[in-house]
Formats: C-alpha cells, structure tokens, sequence
C-alpha cells in the first residue's frame, strides 16, 4: 500500500469509496453521492491549500488501486481560524483495522503540519467507535458534541467533534508564519 497525493484521475475511485457512506449509513450527512466530476473538482479544491491523499495498492486489474483517502479542508471562514482546518478518512470496506486510516492521517497530519496549519478537528457522526477509537489513538482528544445536529436516515444524529494539536512548540505560541 502507499499513500500519495491524489489525482483528478483518482475520483471515480474516491467517489467508490465514498458513496456506501452516503446511501447506507449517517457517518456522511450528505444524501446524494458526488459524482467523479464533483469529486475531482474536491480534490484540486483541498490541494490548493490543504491536503487530499489516497491509499493506493497498485491494483489496477479491478478498476483502479485506492482503497481509501483522506484530506484537510477549511475549519471556517473568518480569518483568525486560518491556522486550523478539518481532517476526514474513509475506507472502503473490509479496510477497518487494517493500518489503512493510521497510514493516511499519519500522511495527512505530517502534510498539514509541514503546511503551517497548528489545529486539525474531525466531526464524527455518533454512534462510530471505530472512528473515535481510530482518531483517539491518533492522539485527537475530545472537543465537544452537537446533540440532534443531523437529520438522515429518519433519525436525529449526534456530532463528537474531536481536536489535536500539529506543529512545534505549545499551544499558546503565536504562529510565525501563514499556512501555505
């Protein structure tokens, strides 16, 4: 398996991945999976100033080798949050673990740190005690939840928001230089 960056190529298999999470479960709030055009035009949007990356097994005999991605994309819009963003994973399935979320955030959060960003936070849509095994065991600590904040699947769904601290020195530092 490696972990790369993704390219326009890669979004026909990132939608692949992504669509089960859309029609079969709450982990997305989305209700309508994205089409590869969408896709493509998400990846170059979370490269211009954060991150997208696939893990890819070379296996091209099956319509194409990544099995999962992960990215980084803006926390909000004011400016005094430029130095933090958001982090998503997903994996096909079969690909719980494996190693496969730890290979692409430990990529994800090295890229996002080496970019100047010093806050990274994921949503996670309860009940997921994989992801919150999987982001706790990446050092993400607990920051907060949103109680009824998503309406799918004829339900009502929490959010866990999870944070963790990139880049040297304490958190109370004042950043030296923009993200990139």
């Amino acid at each position: 398996m490696t972990v790369r960056d993704a390219t326009p190529a890669d979004a026909a298999a990132c939608r692949d991945v992504y669509a089960p999470y859309v029609t079969g479960t709450a982990v997305s709030f989305e209700t309508d999976p994205p089409t590869a055009e969408e896709m493509a035009r998400r990846i170059a949007a979370a490269q211009e100033r954060h991150a997208w990356l696939v893990l890819d097994d070379g296996d091209l005999g099956d319509g194409g080798g990544v099995r999962g991605y992960a990215y980084g994309g803006p926390f909000m819009a004011r400016d005094a949050y430029r130095f933090a963003c958001t982090v998503s994973v997903y994996l096909e399935p079969g690909r719980r673990r494996t190693g496969a979320g730890r290979a692409l955030y430990t990529a994800l959060l090295d890229r996002l740190a080496g970019r100047g960003y010093r806050r990274v936070l994921a949503g996670v849509t309860l009940p997921n005690e994989a992801s919150l095994g999987l982001h706790r065991a990446l050092g993400f600590t607990d920051a907060g939840l949103y109680r009824r904040v998503g309406w799918k699947d004829g339900a009502w769904h929490d959010v866990a928001w999870l944070q963790r601290d990139l880049g040297p020195g304490p958190a109370g530092d004042p950043p030296s230089d923009e993200p990139t």
